[in-house]
């Protein structure tokens, strides 16, 4: 079966660091632009990175450009969130998805309607 699975959320102090993995099975992740997503409560779900299986081009919102770094290891079968410099405001369910119709070929995609794969999410917590 095709399936994604985050991990690596968790509780943090504002300006430390995490890093969310996005572990797939039952299908090839790096052929698939993948996206990472966040939704804090009561706000819509919001892209905040992608990486594109065509040349591995990355996007990231303007939220968290140089503080997120997105990364894939083919080998892992795996996509990488790197956050530092966390704020309270990055506080949010964390999710990954695939584009696995192949919809975009270009480029990958920041909003959900490019994605129709889509992990459980983890929580990330920005606390003292």
């Amino acid at each position: 079966q095709v399936q994604l699975v985050e991990s690596g959320g968790g509780l943090v102090q504002p300006g430390g660091s995490l890093r969310l993995s996005c572990a797939a099975s039952g299908f090839t992740l790096n052929y698939y632009n993948i996206g990472w997503f966040r939704q804090a409560p009561g706000k819509e779900r919001e892209g905040v990175s992608c990486i594109s299986s065509s040349d591995g081009s990355t996007y990231y919102a303007d939220s968290v450009k140089g503080r997120f770094t997105i990364s894939r290891d083919n080998a892992k079968n795996t996509v990488y969130l790197q956050m530092n410099s966390l704020k309270p405001e990055d506080t949010a369910v964390y999710y990954c998805a695939a584009d696995y119709r192949l919809l975009f070929r270009a480029m990958c995609v920041m909003f959900t309607g490019g994605y129709d794969r889509w992990g459980q999410g983890t929580q990330v917590t920005v606390s003292s």
